[in-house]
């Protein structure tokens, strides 16, 4: 290759990343989530489409160029979630408040925000008081003495908290390491480290595995990062990065790599570990158990990896248990109820599913559906690639389920980036469609069925064309002379 077309190679995929920087500073920078949530979803449209010119332009860049490029675009775009507060979403203040407590020698789930007997604990950032400062959508209003109305910035400030163990440990540890008044920058700056964490240990993985890397840039690049990791601070990253890491170890050793089978226990029962921890981090990443015991046809191969996960949850769990007063399960059955899970007829959930069936079989036919996901990985998965199968039963509890939240799908995109099965992106756009869109119109439910359906049947056509063009190769190559 001549210098002339490398470097033309070079500059289209840094061009790329340079737009999508730009687009992302934009769309970080303008506070529009209640004001202007139409305005803020063509933002969103503009990064996702400079997102995807960025990868295309990836897959003509020169194979040694690769991994300094995928690097040092996840940076940038990492760097782009710093430049405001919180746009869409408080739970990170609902973080602080955690550490905040915990730094004070109370456990977190004993009391709720509003609590009088942690006012000693509160300060004019998250507790802010006057109508001026209590006039925003996004302030709860709490019980007060007087006639200066107070309020704080915490969502449902009158409940105790939901996070599991691992994550209220984060949350002290950033509390203790932060300087004083620093309010929500150490938790973006610490979500901002913990995505490099994820592009970091994908590049590994992918390594290891002899496969390309510019899969990583499905992580590193994508605009949800940045939105939900960073600047919201979600702490799904760091589930994230603990369940891309257990499948790593899980994954079974690739053709010509033989290893001894003690060692191979021994890999699984330390991805078990880590995808326990995962779990005690969020609770979600439990959906990736199926993919981690792909195609396992022995008892103890599966005992390897579910009995580490469990116990390491249940050893974070005990001291907070020992500790607390209360439930450590906090707001997590009022959470189910509040968000629609128990009731079909509601809300934005099941939204493909009622379209087709009455509302009461949402969930018996949800049960069914992903119980047949899980036993096709179970049975026909492939234990060296355990993400794909991981990445089959997430996508589609995320299309059945069809959540709300548009954070929820950054373990989505983790698992992406490991398997390459970009089309699964499409349920990752459609979270903020429901989340941010679905404001303008005034219809989450509508909206809901409309992105979801528009990504299964992206999910499928694009199975269907590689499965007839796989289908093909290997008939060509079964006709060609030996």
């Amino acid at each position: 290759m001549n210098p002339r077309t490398a470097l033309r190679l070079c500059a289209l995929p840094v061009l790329a990343l340079c737009a999508l920087a730009a687009a992302l500073v934009w769309t970080v920078r303008y506070d529009g989530n209640f004001t202007d949530p139409l305005g803020l979803s063509w933002r969103y449209a503009a990064c996702w489409a400079l997102f995807a010119v960025a990868l295309l332009a990836l897959r003509r860049m020169p194979g040694r160029l690769v991994v300094p490029l995928v690097l040092a675009g996840a940076f940038a775009v990492a760097a782009t979630g710093l430049v405001a507060e919180p746009r869409t979403s408080t739970d990170s203040y609902r973080y602080a408040w955690d550490g905040r407590v915990q730094a004070a020698g109370v456990s977190p789930y004993d009391h709720a925000p509003q609590d009088p007997a942690l006012a000693r604990l509160r300060d004019p950032w998250l507790f802010p008081s006057g109508a001026a400062a209590c006039a925003g959508p996004d302030r709860a209003r709490i019980p007060y003495a007087g006639q200066t109305p107070h309020c704080t910035r915490i969502n449902r400030p009158s409940v105790h908290t939901i996070y599991p163990p691992v994550a209220e440990v984060y949350f002290l540890a950033v509390d203790r390491l932060s300087p004083e008044g620093a309010r929500h920058k150490p938790l973006q700056v610490g979500a901002g480290v913990l995505s490099l964490g994820v592009t970091g240990t994908l590049l590994l993985i992918l390594r290891r595995r002899g496969t390309d890397p510019r899969g990583a840039a499905y992580w590193a690049w994508c605009p949800a990062v940045p939105v939900e990791a960073v600047n919201n601070a979600h702490v799904d990253v760091l589930g994230v990065l603990l369940a891309v890491a257990g499948l790593g170890l899980v994954a079974a050793p690739a053709p010509g790599r033989g290893a001894r089978e003690g060692a191979v226990l021994r890999r699984r029962a330390g991805g078990g570990l880590v995808l326990g921890a995962a779990v005690a981090t969020k609770l979600m990443p439990a959906i990736v158990l199926p993919g981690a015991l792909s195609g396992v046809r022995r008892v103890r191969d599966a005992v390897a990896v579910l009995l580490p996960a469990a116990a390491f949850t249940a050893l974070a769990y005990l001291p907070y248990v020992l500790l607390s007063h209360g439930s450590v399960l906090g707001y997590l059955g009022g959470y189910v109820e509040e968000e629609g899970y128990e009731d079909p007829s509601a809300g934005s959930r099941y939204a493909l599913l009622r379209l087709v069936l009455p509302g009461d079989w949402a969930v018996p036919v949800l049960l069914v559906a992903m119980a047949a996901v899980c036993g096709y990985v179970l049975w026909r998965g492939d234990p060296r690639r355990p993400w794909s199968g991981a990445l089959l039963v997430t996508g589609w509890a995320f299309a059945l389920l069809t959540p709300g939240y548009s954070w929820y799908a950054l373990l989505l995109v983790g698992l992406v980036a490991l398997d390459g099965r970009w089309e699964w992106l499409g349920i990752a756009v459609a979270g903020p469609a429901v989340y941010v869109t679905g404001q303008a119109f005034g219809s989450r439910g509508a909206v809901s069925a409309t992105a979801y359906g528009a990504a299964v049947l992206l999910v499928l056509v694009v199975t269907a064309v590689r499965w007839r063009r796989q289908r093909g190769e290997g008939l060509g190559a079964s006709l060609r002379p030996a």
